[in-house]
């Protein structure tokens, strides 16, 4: 493998594997990349859900709103595994997004166990503003960086995100760690 390679994170996981940058020794929470990724997700999700109080929207409620309008989901079933979330859980969350008049339910005429989400004109109108509060706040968050650690950064969390999709195919436990 070239200096190149390594510096571009060319390295598979299985040549990087053996590669230890922390130990049970010499440890420290606060220097870990779990607890520090934690807390740039929390920050941004408290930032998000700030910025979306205008909207009427929580945190829970804008993201499925978002796929809606985004056709990425037509169904409670497709939502629900989009968002990481059990149905009785997306029922309750789409129940609440229903009652403030921003999606409706209707039963397919072809197949009545099929039941379609659609936005109201509401939804879309308030769907239509979640890419620009996004935009604006990821942009203040990335502030001070270039175009090319802008696309390192996304680079190294996808392969992070493949390395810990690996850990967890390969049957191990998954534990919540710092």
């Amino acid at each position: 493998m070239t200096q190149r390679d390594r510096d571009t994170g060319a390295a598979s996981a299985s040549e990087s594997a053996g590669t230890e940058f922390y130990r049970p020794d010499t440890y420290f929470a606060e220097d870990s990349v779990g607890l520090l990724m934690r807390k740039a997700v929390n920050r941004l999700a408290q930032e998000v859900e700030r910025q979306m109080v205008p909207n009427g929207l929580t945190n829970a409620q804008w993201v499925p709103l978002l796929k809606l309008y985004l056709g990425e989901a037509g169904t409670a079933a497709e939502l629900a595994r989009l968002c990481e979330l059990d149905a009785s859980a997306m029922t309750r969350l789409l129940d609440r997004v229903e009652a403030k008049g921003l999606c409706r339910r209707e039963r397919s005429s072809e197949d009545r166990r099929v039941v379609s989400l659609q936005l109201t004109p509401e939804g879309r109108e308030a769907a239509q503003k979640i890419p620009e509060v996004l935009s604006r706040i990821q942009n203040t968050c990335l502030a001070g960086f270039t175009r090319e650690e802008w696309l390192a950064l996304k680079g190294y969390l996808r392969r992070l995100l493949e390395n810990m999709q690996a850990l967890s195919g390969a049957g191990e436990p998954n534990e919540k760690q710092h």
